[in-house]
């Protein structure tokens, strides 16, 4: 039996260990706003047996169809109290399987492999992937699946499968499904005919059924968006865009600061590692083409359709720094002084401003986001009535009220006020649809429109940050003191007629 460096089963070991450490971060209860959407998206299924968010109209709230359905079987299975906690585990080891398949794809040495799992996982978009409730730790697992099952393994099953599972997820997944097959074509100098036909059977299943279930093409979400945030830019103001914005994506860490020389750094050293990786005769090249090419096209084409959204950087900011990693392993020489400089300077660095940052955004949407809801799911015993804030997660999900959202995410007739006229649409929906509670960023009697809102609205309760920053345990009330998360609320109720 072979023990030691050489054991090949270190790098399951290595899944069980990565996972039992990030399940830490389950106790700062770091759970992203979107995901409450998706999973209120399922209960809607289990309630009204439509797919939806208020009732039984129907809706495509959430980005993800497929991770709806597991969402909805983790709630079948341990109930809407329980599933939250059982389904973060779910998703933090098929994020973690992935990195186990991904080192098979690129690396021999099993020590090698087991160092790349955990290194990888205790990343910052690693962590937020396997803790904030998102679909990324699915996606991810399926295409790292495809790659070693259906193109290094050459299972066409896998060619047909997975493709079709990937394109449920997510239908911005094209992106990283073409990538593929285009390095796949330049190298192997042939068409994978299966990986066609599950391609095409994953695209022709999703647009059929959002064409019609829904009666539209593409998810309302990507739709609402678009008509929210898109905007003429001219090239200038394309270019300060960038410069503004290019430092919460490459560099992993999210600073306030326009020019954040960190992330340049990392840019630099992941490019030159690559580089040097590709020029040795090795067949893993085959895939880090593939992976490193789909991290720069979907980073690019996410920044210049303007999403600030993070969360869409997160598999793409992993697969380019694979390489770096990699680099650091191989050393030949003094590979254990580079590996402690890279885990000294790097890792643990990284891992620290990442369990600030958890405990202070936790506390910002569990210990306070997540009142507002409670106290609305206490105060209005009604579920029907209606109430118009900005985001969709938190309040709704635990308020358990019907729901307009600024944006139009989970409601389509605020999309047609926004259209005919973008500057009054919060005030038009508020006249027309005459929602019982309105909750605001700012104090509504002081806006232009203040004389109606006074007529027909009070203040009911204020919400404050500054009232969720103490904390028994010093060193925790330290944290949310130096990095505060949230925003000041007012919420308003209807004065009856």
């Amino acid at each position: 039996m072979m023990t030691g460096i050489d054991n090949p089963k270190l790098p399951y070991y290595a899944v069980i260990f990565t996972v039992l450490f990030k399940l830490l971060f389950l106790l700062t209860h770091y759970i992203q706003e979107d995901a409450f959407i998706t999973w209120r998206v399922a209960q809607n299924l289990m309630d009204y047996g439509v797919i939806g968010f208020n009732g039984d109209i129907k809706i495509s709230a959430s980005t993800t169809h497929l991770y709806v359905i597991i969402s909805y079987l983790f709630n079948l299975v341990f109930g809407k109290e329980h599933f939250i906690e059982p389904l973060l585990i779910f998703n933090s080891v098929l994020f973690t399987l992935g990195t186990l398949l991904l080192s098979h794809l690129i690396l021999k040495n099993p020590l090698h492999k087991a160092l790349l799992i955990f290194l990888i996982g205790i990343l910052p978009p690693a962590i937020k992937i396997s803790i904030l409730g998102m679909e990324y730790g699915l996606l991810f697992f399926l295409e790292m699946a495809m790659l070693y099952y259906g193109f290094k393994n050459h299972k066409k099953w896998a060619l047909i499968l997975f493709p079709v599972l990937i394109i449920l997820t997510r239908i911005d997944t094209l992106i990283f499904l073409g990538v593929v097959f285009l390095v796949d074509i330049v190298y192997s100098k042939k068409i994978r005919w299966s990986y066609i036909l599950g391609g095409f059977i994953g695209l022709v299943s999703i647009v059929a059924f959002n064409w019609f279930y829904f009666g539209e093409i593409v998810n309302n979400t990507i739709i609402a968006k678009k008509l929210m945030y898109g905007s003429d830019y001219t090239f200038a103001q394309n270019v300060d865009y960038f410069l503004v914005n290019y430092g919460n994506f490459w560099g992993m860490l999210k600073l306030p600061d326009n020019f954040n020389p960190f992330t340049v750094v990392v840019l630099v050293f992941e490019i030159l590692c690559f580089i040097y990786l590709v020029r040795q005769p090795e067949k893993r090249n085959y895939f880090l083409w593939m992976i490193f090419i789909f991290g720069w096209v979907k980073q690019l084409i996410f920044i210049s359709q303007k999403s600030l959204f993070d969360w869409y950087y997160w598999v793409p900011q992993i697969l380019l720094f694979v390489p770096g990693v990699i680099f650091i392993l191989e050393q030949k020489t003094r590979k254990y002084l580079w590996l402690g400089l890279f885990v000294l300077f790097y890792m643990i660095p990284m891992l620290a401003f990442q369990t600030v940052h958890s405990i202070a955004t936790g506390n910002g949407e569990w210990n306070y986001r997540r009142t507002i809801g409670l106290f609305l799911n206490h105060y209005e015993k009604d579920k029907n009535q209606w109430i118009l804030l900005e985001p969709a997660g938190y309040v709704p999900y635990f308020s358990g009220l019907k729901t307009i959202d600024e944006v139009g995410l989970v409601d389509k007739e605020i999309q047609n006020e926004i259209k005919k006229d973008r500057q009054n649409y919060w005030i038009n929906t508020v006249k027309k649809r005459k929602p019982k509670y309105l909750l605001s960023y700012d104090n509504l009697f002081e806006r232009k429109d203040g004389a109606y809102y006074t007529m027909h609205y009070r203040l009911l309760k204020e919400f404050r940050v500054k009232n969720h920053l103490k904390s028994s345990n010093p060193l925790l009330e330290k944290i949310y003191i130096l990095k505060p998360s949230g925003t000041d609320y007012n919420l308003y109720v209807r004065i009856k007629d």
